[in-house]
């Protein structure tokens, strides 16, 4: 981890958009070029020497692509005068950050200051390499994403039917009673878990407190929603379309039918396949357009030539 004082004003250079820059390290590699995705750690500080952000204390670097610059505050500037392995301070004018939007300016940022960043370049790529090695890693995640659902579905014994989607579900309680259509409302009860077993949310109180979940404010009651507008992830969108009113079921989703590489806060991360214990407590279907079954064309069987003519011989 590299340590300097943000208020070091020796040997300072001037980017033509107004940084100022003191490299500390100059390392004998190739410089960085645009269109490079470039992996760097950081440290910003205020005015005061105060760590605003780290990257070394949220414990992952950052990476981003060099691209032509936008403004002082981009860095822009920067990254072509370094190589790998290089240090640099640069201080940014806070007036130049906040020109226009002056209402956005947060009180330890005061008019005059600078915001300094301290920066480590660790690793460069070209924008192929960068690619190709998310696409491999993610390829990795999706994978293990696949086991570990088939390990759930293993260890509990499950008998799932699957979708061309890819939704895996089992009807626990069957019903007969009314089927939704796409854009009915639905009364839904629901749990969700991981496939590790940890709840993340549920609308029943007794579920939610012996699963640990804290909801602060939240009514219990069945979920309001209205199937197959997308208002609602696509894995209960297509699943609920399955069921009849009164019945219950599992549904295991994708993360491709759910919240996908993004995930959805702390409590689902990135491609995490979700478990949901679903009850069809109601539906309130809407008046649908009135469906006209295609008419079936007649068949007319029609005598041939030669079976007449036999008619007409055995008739003489």
């Amino acid at each position: 981890m590299i340590v300097f004082n943000a208020n070091a004003q020796n040997n300072l250079q001037r980017t033509p958009k107004g940084a100022s820059y003191q490299i500390f390290t100059q390392s004998p590699g190739e410089k960085l070029k645009l269109n490079d995705v470039v992996t760097f750690q950081f440290i910003q500080k205020n005015y005061k020497d105060s760590v605003l952000f780290s990257t070394y204390a949220a414990g992952h670097p950052v990476q981003v692509q060099i691209v032509p610059s936008k403004g002082v505050a981009d860095l822009m500037e920067i990254f072509p005068l370094l190589a790998v392995k290089d240090s640099v301070l640069i201080k940014v004018p806070v007036d130049s950050i906040f020109a226009g939007h002056e209402d956005q300016r947060p009180p330890f940022l005061p008019k005059g200051t600078a915001i300094a960043f301290i920066l480590k370049i660790e690793r460069a790529q070209t924008l192929d390499e960068a690619i190709a090695e998310r696409n491999a890693a993610v390829d990795k995640i999706k994978a293990a994403e696949k086991a570990d659902a088939a390990k759930y579905i293993a260890d509990h014994k499950l008998l799932v039917k699957t979708t061309p989607s890819g939704l895996k579900y089992v009807i626990t309680k069957p019903s007969a009673k009314l089927k939704p259509l796409k854009g009915d409302t639905l009364l839904v009860n629901y749990a969700g878990r991981t496939t590790d077993g940890k709840l993340f949310d549920s609308s029943i109180e007794s579920v939610a407190k012996s699963g640990g979940l804290q909801q602060p404010g939240r009514t219990y009651e069945p979920l309001q929603v209205i199937v197959g507008t997308t208002s609602i992830i696509q894995g209960w969108d297509e699943g609920l379309l399955l069921l009849n009113e009164g019945s219950k079921a599992k549904f295991i989703i994708p993360s491709s039918l759910g919240y996908g590489e993004h995930g959805n806060g702390d409590a689902i991360p990135p491609y995490s396949t979700l478990v949901f214990d679903i009850e069809l407590v109601k539906v309130k279907p809407i008046k649908h357009p009135a469906t006209t079954k295609p008419a079936v064309k007649k068949t007319v069987h029609k005598t041939s030539a030669v079976v007449k003519k036999k008619t007409a011989v055995t008739k003489n």
